[in-house]
C-alpha cells in the first residue's frame, strides 16, 4: 500500500508536549505508540477512564488523543501534530474540510505570532499535501 494511503504509528515520545513522566505513566498503562493510545482511548470514556489512572486532568488525555490522531497522517506525523493543534485543527476529518489557503494563513500567523519567524512555516504544497492525505484517511474510516 502506497505511504500516503497508510495511517502512520509512532512511538508515544515522539509526541510533542509529553514529558518523561507522562510518557512512563502511558508505559504503565501498556500504551508505548500513538496507535496503542488511540486504540485505548477511542471515546470519552475511555479517556475519563485513562485520566483517572493517570491520575491528571482529562484536558491532557484529550490533547495526547488529539496529537496521536493528526500524527496518523504520513506527511503531518508528529512533526507537525502540535502546529495544526495549535492553529485550531484537532482531528483529521477537520483538517480534510479546511481550505488550504486559509489553513496556511493561520499557520503563518501562528508562526510569526509565536515564533516571529514566518520562514519556518511550511509551504503551501505541503499544507495541500496534509489536507489531501487527512481526506484519503478519513475515506477509509
Amino acid at each position: 500500500m502506497p505511504l500516503q494511503n497508510r495511517s502512520m504509528n509512532w512511538a508515544i515520545a515522539q509526541l510533542p508536549g509529553l514529558s518523561s513522566q507522562d510518557q512512563e505513566q502511558l508505559a504503565g498503562c501498556g500504551i508505548e505508540t500513538t496507535q496503542q493510545l488511540l486504540r485505548t482511548t477511542k471515546t470519552p470514556i475511555e479517556r475519563q477512564d485513562l485520566a483517572g489512572k493517570l491520575q491528571i486532568h482529562i484536558q491532557h488525555v484529550n490533547k495526547w488523543f488529539a496529537l496521536a490522531n493528526l500524527a496518523r497522517i504520513p506527511s503531518v506525523g508528529c512533526q507537525y501534530c502540535g502546529l495544526l493543534l495549535h492553529a485550531g485543527i484537532s482531528n483529521p476529518l477537520q483538517l480534510a474540510q479546511v481550505p488550504p489557503a486559509t489553513l496556511h494563513r493561520q499557520i503563518l500567523r501562528l508562526q510569526v505570532s509565536t515564533a516571529q519567524r514566518p520562514d519556518l512555516c511550511p509551504g503551501f504544497d505541503e499544507v495541500v499535501q496534509w489536507i489531501q492525505q487527512a481526506r484519503d484517511l478519513t475515506i477509509r474510516h
